[in-house]
Parts: structure tokens; C-alpha cells; sequence
């Protein structure tokens, strides 16, 4: 029995390419609408690994997300860093000069502007995902539109791709994580995501980094998200790496007591960058 993927978006999406890059091809891909519905989905056992974007070079961290993962209990065991190349495919023989009309998610198409400033007689329109335009066309036989989206939509649905990579900062990344109910029991992990609070009170945080320096480890990320039912306060979620597990484990040791709330949120292999 193949594995049940949850993605936010649909077949062909980069949600879609970074599970096949990470699982293999096969797997059994589930869509899920929105990032809520694919933590539902996992936490209540409907499949048994999504795979959900949490930053992004070029638009930073995906904020909600964060809150997601404490919210139902997501553990993080492993993580894919995909590069995002937008194609401009139509259907099978349409050319540039067909184009009346450029759908897309809004991300790719804000990513896609000086491309898409050129062709000043292109309609844009923003929709729900990249990978549905692209099946839109197939599915409705557009003829005049055109859809920017990922190569492996064009190669899902058949589409002809006019112009790739067509994004205007060639060095556009997304950071996926690999998530499910429990965590993994690994014996190499050289990576740790977790998520914590500290007393209110000046120097607080800056105690618990120093102790994290002190250890020789080194924090790959910090992000402050708010916590909901206190204002004006934050917890922080950071990702931090290290040559030995017994440099983590002297940290926690370290900062225990200084904290007012900890969660491991994921122990995994650094991903390739």
C-alpha cells in the first residue's frame, strides 16, 4: 500500500515536486485546499505524511504554518529546500502571440513581474494555486490563456511551455517541511526545530542564546510568532544544527530552567540546500 501524501495545492503544484523529491514518486498524492485542511488531514490520521512550505527566500516565513504545527501536534522529520523556476505554458500548439490571458497564484505571478511587464496586453488573473491554472486549461480547452506554473505541471497536464524560468530573482527557494504524528527515531540527526517561551522580562531571550552559542551550535533561523491568548507576548521557533547530539543535549540541560514553556517540534537531517 503506497504512502498518503497530504500537499496543499494539486497534482503538479511545488508542493507536489518537493514530495516526489523528498518520497520518491511512489506515493499516493492527497490535495488538500489549504494548510488547515492538511494538518486536519494528519492529525486525524487520513494520511501519513504531508509535506507543507514554511518559508520562502523571496516572501520570508509562511507565519500561520508555525501555529499549525503546535496546534495539532505535528512533528517535523525532515525538511527539502526546492528551487522555484516558473514556466509560461499554454495548451499543445498555442504560441506568445495566442496569449490574452495569464492566470496564476499571486505569489508566482508578484514573483513573475518583469517578465510579465513586457506583455502589457496580457490580462492577469490570480487564482488559488499554480498547478490548477495549468489544469484549467486542459480541463476547460483554453486556447487564448496561459498559466505560470511549475515544469512538472506542464509535464502532468501536457501543456507547452513558451518561456521558463521566468521569475525575476533566479534564486528563488522555498524550504518545505516533511511532517507527521510522531516523531521519527532517528540515530543521526543533525538538525533540531523546537519552539519556546521565556520569562518576561529583559534579557531573557538573549540568555538562552548565549547558552545556545556557548554549546558551539549554530542557529540556522529565529522566528517570533505571537502567542494568541497573551498579548504583547512571543514565543520563538528556531531551527538549530550541530556536529554531535551531545551538544544538544547539553543545551537543553542548560536551558531548562530558563524557559517557560518547550516544545521539540522536529529532530532530522539537514536538508540540501
Amino acid at each position: 500500500m503506497k504512502t498518503r501524501v497530504a500537499i496543499q495545492g494539486y497534482i503538479g503544484s511545488y508542493h507536489h515536486e518537493a514530495a516526489n523529491n523528498y518520497l520518491g514518486n511512489d506515493i499516493e498524492i492527497i490535495e488538500c485546499d489549504t494548510f488547515k485542511t492538511l494538518a486536519k488531514s494528519l492529525a486525524k490520521g487520513k494520511v501519513d505524511q504531508a509535506v507543507m512550505a514554511i518559508e520562502n527566500t523571496i516572501a520570508g516565513a509562511i507565519l500561520p504554518n508555525y501555529a499549525l504545527l503546535t496546534k495539532y501536534d505535528l512533528k517535523i522529520v525532515g525538511e527539502i529546500y526546492l528551487s522555484i523556476q516558473h514556466q509560461l505554458m499554454v495548451k499543445e500548439g498555442q504560441t506568445l502571440e495566442d496569449i490574452k490571458e495569464v492566470r496564476s497564484h499571486q505569489m508566482a505571478i508578484l514573483q513573475c513581474d518583469k517578465f510579465l511587464e513586457k506583455h502589457t496586453d496580457w490580462k492577469i488573473v490570480n487564482d488559488i494555486d499554480t498547478a490548477l491554472t495549468a489544469k484549467d486549461i486542459v480541463d476547460q480547452d483554453l486556447t487564448y490563456v496561459a498559466a505560470i506554473a511549475s515544469r512538472k505541471a506542464a509535464e502532468v497536464y501536457g501543456l507547452d511551455i513558451l518561456a521558463s524560468s521566468i521569475q525575476t530573482f533566479k534564486d528563488n527557494f522555498t524550504r518545505f517541511f516533511v511532517l507527521q504524528r510522531n516523531h521519527n527515531d532517528y540515530e543521526d540527526f543533525n538538525k533540531v526545530s523546537m519552539r519556546f517561551s521565556v520569562p518576561h522580562h529583559s534579557g531573557a531571550l538573549v540568555d538562552v542564546l548565549n547558552q545556545i552559542a556557548s554549546c558551539g551550535i549554530n542557529m540556522e533561523k529565529i522566528q517570533s510568532v505571537p502567542i494568541i491568548d497573551k498579548p504583547w507576548e512571543y514565543s520563538f521557533h528556531i531551527d538549530i544544527t550541530f556536529e554531535k547530539k551531545e551538544q544538544y543535549y547539553e543545551l537543553l540541560g542548560k536551558i531548562a530552567r530558563k524557559l517557560t514553556d518547550l516544545e521539540i517540534l522536529g529532530e532530522y537531517k539537514l536538508g540540501k540546500k
